[in-house]
């Protein structure tokens, strides 16, 4: 089917908006609003509010300034993830870092031998090289200009530089498990394998975050593996949506708690969500009882 449809004006959208039946408190701010986020940004916000997603008409009673709340939640979560994922974003470096180059040298990233996938470890590597020449690092430039072999740094300036999705995907790759449970257990983890699940999980929800998507009640690509023995407090109740934003929640704050144990990750996630409490936290997952969970104490 050939797309036909033309442009509307943001009046004409909110026209659009009041005829399937979602109340607009003030149409001038209204409008004002989309001046600044696109209707079809805004559009995975109201579609929960949708009683059919055919026909696209609203349930009664819904509201406009919901819809923005709902946003502004979505918004102030990312802020707050994105600030708990640097930080193990940066210890992962760093714990890659102290266990593999001792036994494996500062250029293993470079060496097949390494590797588990070999087709895997060559498109590693290109990414490695692109990113690399990308980089705008002083400590990058000033080895260049002293060293031309190899052609690329040693690992603790390598993986400086190199994305979390890059970073992940060496983790997983690597063929020597001994090491990587080094790694896991520094987190506290019981084994590599679970580390290996919680790296991917947050390595997309890292990406829906940079690229601002809605992630609230997104449904995610991958489930974390839980744990059942554990150094720190964790759920007692797994039987939750696997592929919700609770469960990466929960490895979220264990993490957290493995690097840094005064960090405040479960206190500003409460606070933000008794600030918007319009927003249900069982569309991102959450069990009833979550509150009672020792992780969230």
């Amino acid at each position: 089917m050939r797309y036909t449809k033309q442009a509307i004006t943001l009046a004409e959208q909110i026209k659009t908006l009041h005829e399937r039946g979602l109340f607009v408190e003030d149409d001038a701010e209204a409008i004002e609003v989309l001046e600044h986020i696109s209707y079809f940004r805004l559009a995975d916000y109201w579609r929960p509010l949708e009683s059919d997603p055919v026909t696209h008409v609203f349930a009664s009673g819904s509201r406009f300034s919901d819809v923005l709340r709902c946003y502004d939640f979505d918004k102030e979560l990312k802020v707050l993830l994105f600030s708990a994922i640097q930080t193990i974003e940066v210890a992962v470096r760093a714990k890659m870092i102290k266990h593999f180059s001792p036994s494996f040298g500062p250029f293993w990233f470079m060496e097949e031998a390494t590797a588990l996938n070999v087709g895997h470890f060559h498109s590693n590597l290109a990414h490695v090289r692109a990113e690399v020449a990308r980089s705008k690092e002083t400590y990058i430039k000033e080895h260049f200009q002293k060293y031309d072999v190899p052609d690329l740094p040693p690992v603790w300036k390598t993986l400086e530089v190199v994305s979390f999705g890059t970073l992940s995907k060496l983790f997983c790759n690597f063929a020597d498990n001994d090491v990587k449970n080094n790694v896991a257990r520094d987190f506290r983890l019981p084994q590599f394998l679970v580390l290996e699940s919680w790296l991917e999980c947050l390595t997309a929800l890292r990406n829906y975050i940079a690229h601002h998507a809605r992630i609230w009640n997104r449904r995610f690509p991958q489930k974390p593996e839980l744990l059942r023995r554990t150094a720190y407090p964790w759920i007692a109740n797994r039987r939750i949506q696997p592929f919700k934003l609770y469960p990466i929640l929960c490895c979220i704050a264990y993490w957290l708690n493995a690097i840094d144990q005064k960090n405040t990750f479960v206190s500003d996630l409460k606070s933000l969500l008794m600030k918007y409490p319009s927003v249900n936290p069982l569309q991102m997952g959450f069990p009833a009882t979550w509150v009672q969970e020792p992780l969230w104490q």
